[in-house]
């Protein structure tokens, strides 16, 4: 009689423990807005899509996002709230939690640096920078896994200008071209493996202009003028 006295006390304890824990969750102010600790779960299973801190409406601290592998839950991204500015700390990750990217966010924008990693490596793949509209803004680097650089190019409010630099695996520049607001615009180099020359000229507006020369051996060969194709693109 006594272990049976226990057991239903150990049972009740559990039993109002539990109900504590999920009244404390999931919790709306006297606005109506969200406060306090929140869980959703997947429709259908008891699986967290996402779970988080609000306060009096406003997301604190770090929330953690999921998506469904198998009927499981699978962390997918973190988003991490400032308390100093609108800023939001965010990382994304593969099915097998290694870190895909990672960067700043207002919103929906991409914002500041950003910066994206090798499938199966730690290596950096790419750096690019946004601006406050969410558009490319500054430099914006790719590299091989071996960490060698494989291009550089500058945006100016999402869009491509001045020089960009494309490179081989063993760092010789084998392309180099000219932008003028997001079209190929002057002129273009292009480079074999060993960094010989292989062609340079001119482009207008994405269509190539005026005087190409062309090499072998580092030696010049032939000379072709697209003026007139790049005025009548129907004639070649």
């Amino acid at each position: 009689m006594i272990k049976q006295s226990i057991l239903i006390a150990a049972c009740s304890i559990l039993f109002f423990t539990s109900m504590r824990a999920q009244e404390g969750d999931n919790q709306l102010d006297a606005n109506g807005e969200r406060h306090g600790f929140w869980k959703k779960n997947f429709d259908g299973v008891s699986q967290p899509r996402y779970e988080g801190t609000f306060e009096h409406g406003k997301e604190v601290g770090l929330f953690k996002f999921y998506k469904l592998d198998k009927n499981q839950s699978v962390l997918s991204a973190t988003r991490e709230f400032s308390t100093d500015s609108d800023d939001i700390s965010v990382k994304f990750f593969s099915s097998k939690g290694k870190l895909i990217s990672e960067g700043a966010m207002k919103d929906t924008l991409f914002v500041g640096k950003w910066v994206y990693y090798h499938n199966k490596t730690k290596a950096v793949m790419t750096v690019e920078h946004y601006n406050d509209k969410g558009r490319l803004e500054g430099e914006r680097m790719v590299y091989y896994p071996n960490g060698q650089m494989a291009e550089h190019t500058i945006y100016k409010d999402g869009k491509i200008e001045g020089i960009s630099k494309i490179f081989s695996e063993k760092g010789v520049l084998i392309k180099e071209f000219t932008y003028k607001n997001d079209m190929l615009n002057g002129m273009s180099k292009y480079y074999n493996g060993d960094g010989q020359m292989l062609a340079e000229g001119a482009y207008r507006n994405d269509k190539k202009h005026g005087i190409w020369k062309f090499y072998e051996n580092g030696a010049l060969t032939e000379e072709k003028d697209f003026t007139e194709y790049s005025k009548n693109p129907i004639k070649q």
